[in-house]
């Protein structure tokens, strides 16, 4: 058994150093990968099948220049890194997910998730040394550490508790959370997740968390929101001390085109109207925006705005029907 054992072992690191191989030159004949692997041109023949069978598209080209080749699939199969591009794609990603490229920080998170599962311990430190060298200007999403992201990352992905110092008032307190999804907005980094010590769902911004740590105490997974309507929403209405709902006569997509998705929540009503949900500290400014959109909507809530509207209307009667004189 240790020698069958032993053999697939072999097998799997010499096809393994056979992909490594192909992903480092675009052309390779047979003998010469045979040399390389210090086996025979049949084993190739045999390695580049298994390969194939992974989902790697080896072809394959009789004649002068032809050989072993590399070729693009419609799947992305997995890729074999050396210790210096593994290096060199973590720092990237890292500078990615913590920067403010619009778009690109959530998806520069997930593939920096799934690199983590398999980076060697070795190589950690190095990457922790380059990236601190790695900045970014430009763009709109608030910078955060992308070492806090890993952690919370982490954490969500292997369902364990995390805890941090968060402001609440006048005062920073200890939260302990059982985190579930990193969101990320068109201007910053949010985290949902279940607050222990207020028994409910919160989203909290990123940038806002100090002493950010993963604890080793796993938990059960809770049904959870919509993680990013629920951080939406929170963005756009529930953090502030006045909410209003409107229906807009105009398409979803024309709204949401309009204003940013941390400034309201937008969803399609059919008959192409929609409804808008914003919040702001001052009713009038919410209902300002909405009536700068250019298109005809009604007030739904609250009902003190509605009031408003109809001294607003007045006022601006009287004005446009107040005789301005001769210019």
């Amino acid at each position: 058994m240790d020698v069958a054992n032993g053999d697939e072992r072999g097998t799997t690191e010499r096809v393994l150093t056979l992909l490594g191989l192909l992903q480092q030159r675009q052309v390779w004949t047979g003998p010469e990968l045979a040399e390389r692997l210090g086996v025979t041109p049949r084993t190739v023949r045999r390695d580049v099948e298994r390969l194939r069978t992974l989902g790697y598209p080896v072809h394959a080209t009789q004649g002068v220049g032809g050989g072993y080749r590399l070729g693009r699939g419609q799947d992305l199969p997995p890729l074999l890194l050396d210790d210096q591009e593994a290096i060199a794609t973590a720092v990237s990603l890292l500078a990615g997910a913590g920067g403010a490229v619009a778009g690109a920080g959530d998806a520069a998170l997930g593939a920096l998730s799934k690199l983590d599962r398999v980076l060697p311990t070795r190589l950690r430190h190095e990457i922790r040394a380059l990236s601190g060298s790695v900045e970014s200007f430009g763009g709109g999403r608030t910078p955060v550490d992308p070492e806090v992201l890993m952690t919370l990352a982490r954490a969500c992905r292997d369902e364990v508790e995390a805890g941090f110092d968060y402001p609440s008032g006048d005062e920073v307190r200890r939260r302990r959370v059982e985190p579930y999804r990193l969101v990320a907005s068109d201007r910053r980094w949010y985290l949902l997740a279940y607050d222990l010590d207020r028994d409910g769902w919160r989203s909290f911004r990123v940038d806002r968390m100090a002493g950010v740590s993963a604890r080793t105490w796993r938990f059960r997974p809770r049904a959870a929101p919509d993680a990013a309507a629920y951080v939406q929403e929170s963005v756009a209405s529930r953090v502030y001390p006045h909410q209003a709902r409107f229906l807009v006569h105009a398409p979803a997509g024309t709204v949401r085109a309009q204003v940013p998705p941390s400034a309201a929540v937008v969803r399609p009503r059919g008959d192409g109207r929609c409804e808008v949900l914003s919040g702001g500290g001052n009713l009038d400014l919410v209902l300002m925006h909405v009536l700068l959109l250019g298109h005809g909507f009604e007030v739904l809530e609250p009902p003190e705005l509605v009031r408003r509207c109809r001294e607003l209307a007045e006022r601006l009667l009287a004005a446009g029907a107040a005789d301005a004189g001769p210019v």
